[in-house]
């Protein structure tokens, strides 16, 4: 059997102008549990506008192979404090946690892998939540090299850009197939 616990912790201070574009592939928007980017003018009330807000974020994994199986799952919490801007003295400490949670089995080895998973977040502005099931195919029965297939529920999707299947505050059904080369 193969293991993995691992403990992870990362802060920085954002600000509107070190938030790229909304369709930007780079792009990692701070954003409240309903999708709301936290930069939005008048977001929290008239005449509140963010500048910067200081992000800390802790998380918990784990996981586990044995032959062919596999399970993965980890906890994290969100602070969202310290903000910078015009009214935000108004604004309290933002803090929300979510989790997600994968199976997966090799159903021929080394060639197709079918998988199961769940996340949930929780948070003052919403909850959203996903199931998925999908497939891995490996042509040549190496990871660099695969077709992967997936069916994902969404409700209340608080992420989503040009990377993902899945827009900001989607909810329903998502079906998508992509085949990936890594080199």
């Amino acid at each position: 059997m193969a293991t993995r616990i691992g403990i992870h912790f990362t802060h920085s201070t954002e600000d509107a102008q070190s938030q790229p574009g909304t369709n930007s592939i780079d792009n990692s928007q701070i954003r409240l549990t309903d999708g709301s980017n936290i930069f939005t003018n008048n977001l929290f009330a008239p005449g509140i506008t963010v500048q910067k807000v200081r992000y800390q974020m802790a998380s918990l994994d784990a996981g586990f192979k044995y032959r062919g199986y596999a399970v993965e799952a980890e906890y994290y919490r969100r602070k969202l404090s310290d903000y910078i801007g015009s009214g935000t003295s108004a604004i309290p400490n933002i803090t929300d946690s979510g989790y997600q949670i994968q199976a997966s089995a090799m159903l021929l080895p080394k060639l197709v892998q079918a998988y199961v998973g769940a996340s949930e977040i929780f948070g003052k502005f919403g909850d959203s939540a996903e199931l998925r099931a999908g497939f891995n195919y490996f042509p040549r029965g190496m990871r660099g090299l695969r077709l992967n297939g997936e069916w994902i529920l969404l409700d209340d999707c608080p992420v989503g850009y040009t990377a993902v299947p899945y827009p900001v505050g989607g909810s329903g059904n998502v079906f998508h197939m992509n085949f990936e080369l890594n080199f």
